[in-house]
């Protein structure tokens, strides 16, 4: 029992350190520059969005809940403690997406590429928005990072990982995955 007890100490100190590690690792490889920070918009309690759905009408979506703005401070803080330098910060038009990244980063511009195309209503804009949004990539090109604000369908689709809400996924211009860091509520 008492060399149980040593292996689970161990090895809680050595995940600890990996994780503490891989942060840094982050934060440096984030300082240098020329990343895409894939970002799913915060907490927004819920699933999809509802029938009567309207872009442009909020009331009609999913939007943060107060834990969600919260994440969003953190997020935004995140990027300001470590002075990571950002080029642009780019959103989906759905309104969660954008309260992320208002309250997160103050600017920001919204691209049609980065909307959701979870419900069978927008599942035919999936094709062209991924050739939109690569195209928009391809044509990007900064010594800083370009932060895209989006859904989990959208960096599933690019990167091949499902982020959690308000989790931050770095990926190089070629999307190889760097790490991730969640940034809880």
């Amino acid at each position: 029992m008492r060399l149980l007890n040593i292996i689970l100490i161990i090895f809680f100190f050595l995940t600890n350190e990996i994780e503490a590690s891989s942060k840094n690792q982050i934060i440096n490889n984030l300082k240098k520059g020329g990343n895409l920070i894939f970002i799913r918009h915060a907490y927004a309690p819920g699933g999809g969005d509802p029938e009567n759905f309207d872009i442009n009408d909020c009331s009609t979506q999913r939007i943060l809940s107060d834990l969600g703005r919260e994440q969003s401070r953190k997020i935004g803080n995140f990027f300001k403690e470590n002075k990571i330098p950002i080029d642009l910060v780019i959103s989906s038009e759905w309104c969660r997406c954008k309260e992320t990244a208002l309250i997160a980063f103050d600017n920001f511009e919204t691209k049609n590429f980065l909307n959701s195309f979870y419900s069978s209503k927008f599942q035919k804009n999936k094709k062209t928005q991924m050739k939109n949004l690569k195209e928009y990539i391809n044509n990007w090109s900064s010594n800083k990072n370009l932060i895209l604000i989006t859904h989990y369908v959208v960096i599933s689709e690019v990167l091949d990982y499902a982020a959690g809400s308000g989790e931050i996924v770095v990926s190089s211009k070629n999307y190889k995955k760097i790490g991730n860091l969640e940034i809880n509520y």
